[in-house]
């Protein structure tokens, strides 16, 4: 078992990030422009620490610009937060 063995079946390939398109030659720069884990907005308390702990503390609300994430505003409480992150995942749901 190597050092940086990826855990899981050898025989299937890593989920964590989507293969890249062999024909598209911006493929490589693309891929490298998706957020980790293809997550767009994420929230974290002001104050560190685990993020479910302390539900009613203010959250500072990040956004992938396409290089790193960067605060675009903060939130009241825990619910708020998470309301704000899944605005974007409902909106780009399939479309009709």
């Amino acid at each position: 078992m190597g050092k940086h063995r990826r855990p899981g079946p050898p025989n299937q390939p890593s989920r964590a990030v989507p293969r890249i398109d062999a024909d598209d030659p911006l493929a490589a720069y693309d891929k490298r422009r998706r957020p980790p884990m293809d997550i767009h907005r994420r929230h974290r308390p002001v104050h560190g620490g685990a993020g479910h702990l302390r539900p009613d503390e203010a959250r500072v609300m990040e956004e992938w610009n396409g290089f790193a994430y960067e605060p675009v505003g903060t939130a009241p409480n825990l619910t708020a937060a998470q309301v704000w992150v899944n605005e974007l995942q409902s909106d780009s749901g399939p479309a009709a």
